[in-house]
């Protein structure tokens, strides 16, 4: 199957195919040169590469660089020259295609590679590649490693390391995995900078590494900015309300085991959580992580969008990728339809959302990793109809106001939190008082009762947060007409959290 063989096998059947261009998208530079020098000295084939430091040259052979030929369209005319069953390879050349003479000159280098059965492998890192050359070029998509490749670094990694100076290692088997694990979802190079950085402060790999592990693994997702982790509570009684979503997740929290799967249970795939602005949309997605004891990875999609044709699609697909190679996750796609806001509507912006929007469809479709969707959204209108079409999420929650009893929890929890005694407080005043508030509000009151009380030299009391809360109209007042509409578009299509 496709899905399942690994990158050398993939180009492998490209270039039998007679692709003559391949687009190589990737950071992994030295990864993907691998690759394409190993595809080369297994089948005999002689490699070339062009880049702008160093023009023309045969990285297998010891033989120097072509003069003359650090200039883009030099250096692709004398490759066409050559005119004989080749690959060339070529390094950020996307960026050199501006100039209508490198342009012109790889349209014939293409030309020529068709006609002599070679084949030209751009490696660039972005997807700015001119529309011309895109629609004869055949992207490759570099996969992410999987446990055996991180497991087989690991253990090379650590002999290099133990060759230099000795180094104790004191893990147990699923220590071990953990570590392996912990890793999944980065480029091999990454992985391997984190064994080193872990190992060389003490010279020991040990248990205590795998939180650092973790920790390191965070600070590099959180640096490439598409996939961030976020803290989650650690006991559903940190989150107040919520009752119906609650008891959703303790019926489908084995669902994911062998003996559901024998039992003819297929593994929940996401949810879709509409509701008010500020009601709670977001701790749904804290409270599943909590409750199925996952890491949560909430997407950036602002930082999917590039100004490159193909670069923003290409980002998702790596994201999605990154997610089904950390997976068991949860993932979080926050206030989605702003995502893909022209998806639903005429398109203002050349297709682009809808592409995007069709992506991340195949992916909740096709996706077989343990990956468990929550998207949340404010604005029904937003949304692309083919989102709300049964069966593609498990269930869609309507996060409404919280309740009487709800809010009870809600200012027995953020009192705790800020160590007051909710036994000092009145709290049936207060929960009077804060109907129609949703739960970000009635911690926005208690936080003003205490910055208050602060500046009084006084303990908060009940009258402290009672005021705040009356001071303060809810957004289920000031945006009255639009709460209205939500909650009567949702009577009837949608399951109520709470």
């Amino acid at each position: 199957m496709p899905g399942t063989q690994t990158d050398h096998e993939r180009l492998d059947a490209l270039l039998k195919a007679k692709h003559p261009a391949i687009s190589i998208v990737t950071h992994e530079e030295t990864q993907a040169r691998r690759l394409v020098e190993d595809w080369c000295q297994k089948s005999g084939h002689w490699l070339s590469e062009w880049s702008l430091l160093h023009g023309v040259r045969t990285p297998l052979s010891n033989e120097p660089a072509v003069t003359d030929t650090t200039n883009p369209a030099a250096g692709l005319i004398w490759l066409t020259r050559r005119d004989l069953p080749a690959v060339h390879m070529l390094f950020d050349i996307g960026d050199q295609l501006g100039d209508p003479h490198a342009l012109r000159a790889l349209r014939e280098l293409i030309e020529s590679a068709r006609r002599t059965n070679s084949h030209v492998v751009m490696i660039d890192h972005s997807q700015n590649l001119p529309a011309v050359i895109a629609a004869h070029t055949t992207p490759f998509e570099m996969r992410l490693p999987t446990d055996a490749e991180i497991e087989a670094m690991i253990r090379q990694t650590l002999k290099d390391i133990h060759r230099s100076k000795p180094i104790e290692i004191e893990l147990t088997h699923r220590q071990y995995q953990m570590i392996v694990k912990n890793l999944a979802g980065l480029p091999l190079r990454q992985a391997e900078q984190i064994v080193h950085d872990v190992v060389s402060a003490d010279r020991r790999l040990d248990a205590d590494d795998i939180n650092h592990v973790l920790a390191s693994k965070r600070r590099l997702m959180s640096h490439e900015g598409m996939l961030e982790y976020v803290e989650s509570p650690t006991s559903l009684d940190d989150v107040g309300g919520l009752d119906n979503l609650k008891a959703w997740l303790r019926h489908r929290e084995g669902a994911f085991s062998d003996d559901a799967a024998a039992f003819g249970l297929v593994p929940p795939r996401g949810v879709l959580m509409l509701g008010i602005q500020g009601a709670g949309k977001s701790l749904c997605a804290k409270a599943i992580a909590t409750a199925w004891q996952r890491p949560l990875l909430r997407m950036d999609t602002g930082s999917l969008y590039d100004r490159f044709v193909g670069e923003s699609e290409r980002r998702l697909r790596a994201a999605l990728q990154q997610a089904n190679a950390i997976a068991p996750v949860v993932l979080w796609i926050d206030e989605i339809e702003k995502a893909f806001a022209s998806a639903a509507a005429q398109s203002t912006d050349g297709g682009l959302s809808q592409r995007m929007f069709g992506t991340l469809l195949t992916w909740m479709q096709e996706h077989t990793a343990p990956v468990f969707l929550v998207a949340t959204a404010n604005n029904i209108e937003a949304l692309p109809p083919e989102l709300l079409r049964k069966g593609r999420f498990d269930e869609i929650f309507f996060v409404d106001l919280p309740g009487p009893e709800a809010r009870r929890q809600i200012l027995t929890i953020h009192l705790r939190k800020r160590k007051r005694d909710p036994s000092r407080f009145d709290l049936e005043a207060l929960v009077e008082a804060s109907d129609g508030f949703s739960g970000a509000e009635i911690e926005q009151a208690i936080m003003s009762a205490m910055h208050r009380a602060f500046a009084d030299k006084a303990e908060p009391t009940t009258e402290h947060v009672k005021a705040a809360i009356e001071g303060s109209p809810p957004l289920s007042v000031t945006m009255a007409e639009k709460v209205a509409r939500l909650r009567a578009w949702a009577d009837g299509r949608c399951v109520s959290a709470d």
